[in-house]
């Protein structure tokens, strides 16, 4: 399988801009099973959501089904999103045959106050696609290892982020730590540029189970990299060096 990583410049709540820049960067990089998004893709990371998130049948999922039924691969990527007068940062991930499953952020990044106005989710989730289990997680997901701890679940990590400059050591730090603990491959896409509170750098990379870089994003530019998943090679050495047996319950 393989999987492409879109690192954007996002314009700030600016949907169509921003769909239309991530369309064409797909179809610069044609030929992937994946094609992963930052968080917040459309808009930008809101804090204060109001009059910048979509609805639930938006201009934006839309296009990804629309897109990944184009192009025979699926799309993924955090959307700010508004349902019955509460918002969610939520993670969709839409197949070719129009199928949409989606992940509800649970860890709100308080630091910044989401957890002012958007609700965590509660359900961990695990898609299915041409062969790959995938734990779908978002930015702040990523420091809250027993969250993400690999149940004989899953095979890859989906980390959509918008993660600032200044903590991007911590970014790359721990993406290799969950890739190299959970015995599984990890994709983390981070975005560039600014928003109006913040300035980022990337960092955007597929790490194999052996905590090795396999493919990454030019710091700090748009740019894209595409990964090849070896599901054979991660079932051998999870079979020759059974780490996962040994885990605390």
């Amino acid at each position: 399988m393989k999987i492409t990583i879109l690192q954007r410049d996002i314009q700030w709540a600016n949907p169509a801009e921003n769909i239309k820049r991530a369309d064409e960067a797909i179809n610069k990089n044609a030929g992937s099973d994946i094609y992963v998004l930052p968080e917040m893709f459309s808009t930008g990371f809101c804090t204060n959501p109001e009059g910048i998130a979509e609805s639930i049948d938006s201009p934006t999922l839309h296009w990804m089904k629309q897109k990944s039924a184009e192009i025979n691969a699926a799309i993924a990527g955090s959307v700010a999103v508004t349902n019955n007068d509460q918002y969610y940062n939520r993670f969709y991930f839409v197949k070719p045959d129009g199928n949409v499953t989606y992940y509800d952020k649970k860890h709100l990044f308080t630091y910044g106050g989401e957890h002012l106005r958007f609700t965590p989710g509660e359900e961990r989730i695990v898609v299915e696609f041409r062969g790959v289990r995938i734990l779908l997680e978002v930015c702040y997901d990523l420091r809250f290892p027993v969250w993400s701890r690999n149940r004989g679940d899953y095979d890859m990590i989906l980390y959509v982020a918008s993660w600032p400059t200044p903590r991007v050591a911590a970014w790359s730090a721990l993406l290799v730590a969950r890739a190299i603990e959970n015995q599984c491959y990890v994709a983390g896409v981070n975005r560039v540029g600014t928003d109006p509170s913040c300035e980022y750098n990337g960092g955007s990379v597929v790490i194999d189970p052996y905590g090795k870089k396999i493919a990454s994003c030019i710091d700090g530019e748009e740019s894209e990299a595409t990964a090849e998943i070896d599901i054979e090679d991660l079932e051998a050495f999870r079979k020759k060096f059974p780490v996962l047996n040994d885990a605390d319950k």
